[in-house]
């Protein structure tokens, strides 16, 4: 068929490793609930900022500079970043891609976090440490939305990349990478327990 596909928008999933955090996981969760205990001004943040939930996004974003079970989180998702910029086909010249910030989200039922996206920012991403049944995936923007002004709907059972909003599940143990720009948010968390991931940017400089 004539028809070239354009502009696409790459998301990348994978699981952290081979074999499953048996005991990984639930040092970065204990870290996790520990670090809303003594960080008072991410809870003062997180009150006027994310109502009912918890983020060190304004308080401890530089995680893996001062946890060594967050560094070797950084360590494991190298290869992972590695392979979701190879085929966008940057140009890396004399540069590589580092960590910026790292930050704990701690999502309890009834929490939401609003759209957004990552500015300053290339690659972006969220490694999933707890992820109870029913609680929410995140959910992606297509970033042409704001300019569908007269477009029909689509037909029941279009492709999954021509939807307007693409969702993608949060489970334990998994990542999810893209580019800082892609708008994204995660629904109200109707689970009982506690959603809880660790968040992180990656820059070009």
């Amino acid at each position: 068929m004539p028809i070239e596909k354009l502009f696409a928008t790459p998301v990348y999933t994978a699981p952290l490793t081979a074999r499953r955090n048996v005991s990984f996981n639930p040092q970065l969760l204990r870290e996790c609930r520990q670090l809303r205990v003594d960080d008072p001004a991410g809870r003062r943040w997180s009150a006027a900022n994310y109502p009912g939930g918890y983020t060190s996004y304004g308080s401890a974003n530089k995680m893996h500079r001062v946890s060594p079970t967050f560094a070797r989180l950084q360590a494991l998702l190298a290869r992972h970043v590695a392979a979701f910029v190879r085929p966008l086909e940057f140009d890396l010249t004399g540069r590589a891609l580092e960590m910026t910030d790292c930050w704990v989200n701690i999502m309890p039922a009834g929490v939401a976090h609003g759209l957004h996206l990552h500015p300053l920012s290339t690659i972006s991403g969220t490694y999933y440490v707890q992820t109870p049944a029913g609680c929410p995936a995140l959910k992606f923007e297509d970033p042409r939305l704001d300019r569908m002004m007269a477009a029909p709907p689509r037909r029941a059972g279009a492709a999954r990349a021509l939807g307007p909003w693409v969702s993608v599940p949060a489970r334990s143990g998994h990542l999810v990478l893209f580019e800082s720009w892609l708008r994204h948010e995660v629904p109200v968390n109707l689970a009982r327990t506690e959603r809880v991931s660790i968040s992180f940017n990656y820059a070009w400089f």
